[in-house]
C-alpha cells in the first residue's frame, strides 16, 4: 500500500482486516451461520469468520464477521465536500451581521415529519450549544426561532414566511427507508413553490446519514454532518448572507 492505494488495517499495514455486523431473517443455527458467510464473501471477505451470532427472537439472527476485505480504496477517487468559508467566532460572526446586513439575521429550526429527536437541531441552535461551543441563540445578531419536532413542511414554510427568516435549519435523526431523503426533496420542493428564487431562504439540512454531496440533489444549499459545530454553521450562514465585500459575491441560493 502506499498513500494513494490503501486497505484497512488490522494486525499489520495492508492485511484488509475489517469486521462487520448485521441480522440476518433466519433462526440461529448452523445453517444461518453458513449463510452469514457466504454474505461476507459476496461483500469481498475472504477469508470470514463468525465470531460473534446470537439469536434474535425466533426468527432472526445478530452477526459480526471478522475477516479480509479485498478491496481497496484508491485516494485519488474520493470526493468529499471541504469547507469553503472561513471559520468565524461569535465576536467576529456578530460584527459581520451587523455591519454588512444591518439588522439581525432571522434563523427558522425544525425537525420535520414524524422526526421527534430534537437533540440535533438543539445542539445547534440551543444557547448550551455542542463540542464546547454555545449555540445560535448566544449570538446577539442571530434571531433565532426554534420550532421542535415534528413540524409539517407546510407549517414550517408559513412560520418562515411569518418571521421573514433569511435561513432555515433543518434536522433529520430518522432516516428509515430514507425517510431524511423523502423529507428534505419535501422541503425543497415546497420553498421553490412558496418563493421566488430571490426571496426564498437559505435552506440547511442536517443529520448523522446524509451525505454532505447531495445539496444540490436535494434541492438544498447545504448539508452538514454528523459534529458539525454551532460555529460551522454559523460562520456558513454569514458567508453566504452577510458575505465579505473583500472575497466577492457570494453564491446564489440554490447553488451548493
Amino acid at each position: 500500500m502506499n498513500a494513494q492505494v490503501v486497505r484497512p488495517y488490522g494486525d499489520t499495514t495492508g492485511d484488509g482486516m475489517v469486521q462487520v455486523s448485521f441480522t440476518l431473517p433466519l433462526p440461529h443455527d448452523r445453517a444461518a451461520e453458513g449463510a452469514a458467510l457466504q454474505l461476507a464473501r459476496k461483500m469481498g471477505i475472504e477469508p470470514a469468520m463468525v465470531v460473534h451470532a446470537k439469536a434474535m427472537g425466533p426468527d432472526f439472527t445478530f452477526f459480526i464477521v471478522y475477516g479480509t476485505a479485498n478491496h481497496v480504496v484508491d485516494m485519488r477517487d474520493v470526493v468529499v465536500v471541504e469547507r469553503d468559508y472561513p471559520l468565524l467566532g461569535p465576536k467576529d460572526v456578530n460584527a459581520a451581521i451587523k455591519t454588512r446586513l444591518r439588522r439581525p439575521l432571522v434563523v427558522v429550526g425544525a425537525c420535520i415529519g414524524t422526526d421527534a429527536h430534537t437533540v440535533g437541531i438543539d445542539a445547534i441552535l440551543s444557547v448550551k450549544g455542542f463540542a464546547g461551543e454555545k449555540g445560535l441563540e448566544y449570538y446577539s445578531q442571530l434571531s433565532v426561532v426554534n420550532l421542535g419536532a415534528q413540524v409539517s413542511v407546510p407549517d414550517l414554510v408559513d412560520q418562515v414566511g411569518t418571521v421573514k427568516a433569511d435561513a432555515v435549519l433543518v434536522s433529520q435523526v430518522v432516516t428509515q427507508k430514507d425517510a431524511h431523503l423523502i423529507n428534505t426533496r419535501e422541503l425543497s420542493a415546497a420553498f421553490r413553490e412558496a418563493f421566488a428564487p430571490a426571496n426564498r431562504p437559505l435552506l440547511v439540512v442536517g443529520g448523522p446519514r446524509f451525505d454532505e454531496s447531495m445539496a444540490a440533489d436535494l434541492g438544498v444549499d447545504r448539508i452538514f454532518g454528523k459534529g458539525t459545530t454551532p460555529g460551522e454553521v454559523a460562520s456558513f450562514l454569514v458567508h453566504r448572507l452577510a458575505p465579505d465585500p473583500a472575497q466577492g459575491p457570494s453564491p446564489r441560493k440554490g447553488s451548493p
